[in-house]
């Protein structure tokens, strides 16, 4: 961090340290009680007449951050002015900003609790060094060397391993139809699940180079405990856990949906249709997007105003008719649906067979197959119309002289290629034609 100037702005800026040099050291002695504290490192950061310091403490490999250690810090770096105590493990919380281990809130009135985990750091390396830059080789050569070392399988800084002791039972009882909200270790399958999704979206992010998120409501991020809830119930009631990540600058979050009744992984996403055209004109535009995406992709179709499930069929059906998606065609196409479903892991750690990386695994799946070839449609640009030539005939047989060759706002436009497929009405006969108001 002090070596790499991009690197520890880019780690400390979040918490609200200047934009100065920054200064580690480590095992700084404190005096406590009767006892000498030594905390793994310290960090400052100056500019001007502004500072920050914080105590860090880390943890590698299974090693767990600790309620009474924690507290103690708190304790040292509010009586030497400090502004907050950073913790680094391989703990992944559920939401962001959220501290895995719980500490008495009332040490937090002066002093902020952080918390960073061994795979946003190596992340955070990775988008620094691949493609924000570092602008010193030899700064940059450094934190290459950072990286190497993070992703030996021998550092400690491990990956998301584990959906935990009890997810063995509630599986079990889950596709058994018996779980109940209040049932053992239920609330922890439901944390492990919004932090797999965060560790999917990190490890997402450092392969596109970007910040990829999971997303929450407002409520959420405020109050961690809503989201759990949510899920509990979710759990409880349909047998399936879900969220959503978002990657900057695509068509739509990916909503991903674990069935564990069903044994499935569902990813999909929502895609606004285009604004004019026929039915069948808006199901060819995504068809064309998805020329490349497996023929076992499922589209569904959903039309104005109307309630429930819309029509539906797989893409190879649906390339070949796409009216297949078209269950009325007197209603205007709003949005489709692009699903992808694969099987789901049972075992709880990773490998060939498990939860975490048949969910990872979809959703990497869907992000190359899928998601970055759609494109949200844009109305194209109005044209200009020409001035028609001087001395041009009507089609409909009028002398030329008593055509304007001036042109009008109030001419009608050339018809579209589109307009000029639509069928054309039948003439009114003109005994019908009377009773027209």
């Amino acid at each position: 961090m002090s070596a790499v100037r991009e690197f520890g702005r880019a780690l400390t800026k979040p918490y609200g340290a200047p934009a100065g040099p920054v200064q580690t050291y480590i095992e700084v002695p404190f005096p406590f009680g009767d006892s000498t504290v030594r905390p793994d490192g310290l960090i400052r950061v100056a500019r001007g007449q502004k500072s920050w310091t914080a105590l860090v403490e880390v943890k590698t490999g299974s090693n767990a951050l600790t309620t009474e250690q924690l507290e103690n810090y708190l304790d040292i770096a509010r009586e030497q002015g400090y502004d907050a105590v950073l913790t680094i493990s391989n703990e992944i919380p559920a939401v962001a900003g959220q501290h895995p281990t719980k500490v008495d809130k009332r040490k937090l009135r002066r002093v902020a609790l952080h918390h960073l985990s061994w795979t946003q750091i190596l992340a955070e390396a990775v988008l620094q060094k691949e493609f924000r830059g570092v602008a010193d080789p030899d700064q940059a050569w450094i934190l290459g060397e950072l990286i190497r070392y993070l992703e030996h399988p021998r550092s400690g800084a491990m990956e998301f391993e584990d959906m935990g002791e009890h997810w063995v039972s509630v599986r079990d009882t889950v596709r058994a139809g018996t779980l109940r909200a209040g049932d053992k270790g239920v609330s922890e399958v439901a944390a492990r699940f919004d932090a797999l999704l965060r560790f999917t979206s990190l490890s997402l992010g450092r392969q596109l180079g970007t910040e990829v998120t999971p997303v929450l409501a407002r409520k959420e991020v405020l109050e961690p405990a809503l989201r759990t809830q949510a899920l509990v119930a979710m759990l409880a009631d349909t047998g399936t856990l879900s969220g959503a990540i978002r990657v900057p600058s695509t068509v739509g979050d990916i909503v991903v949906t674990a069935d564990l009744r069903a044994g499935t992984i569902t990813c999909h996403v929502d895609v606004d249709a285009p604004r004019d055209g026929r039915p069948t004109t808006r199901v060819n535009w995504l068809v064309r997007q998805l020329k490349n995406a497996p023929e076992t992709i499922r589209c569904e179709a959903h039309a104005a105003h109307a309630r429930g499930a819309g029509a539906a069929d797989l893409l190879r059906n649906v390339r070949e008719n796409p009216a297949l998606l078209v269950a009325d065609a007197t209603k205007e196409l709003r949005s489709f649906q692009v699903a992808l479903t694969a099987p789901m892991g049972s075992k709880r750690g990773r490998g060939r067979g498990t939860f975490i990386d048949s969910v990872i695994g979809t959703v990497d799946a869907f992000y190359v197959d899928v998601l970055q070839h759609l494109k949200a449609w844009s109305a194209a640009p109005p044209k200009l119309r020409a001035e028609p030539e001087a001395g041009a005939g009507d089609t409909a047989g009028v002398p030329t002289a008593l055509v304007s060759t001036a042109l009008s706002s109030q001419d009608d436009p050339v018809p579209s290629v589109e307009d000029a497929e639509e069928p054309v009405p039948e003439e009114i006969p003109e005994a019908e034609s009377a009773s027209v108001p």
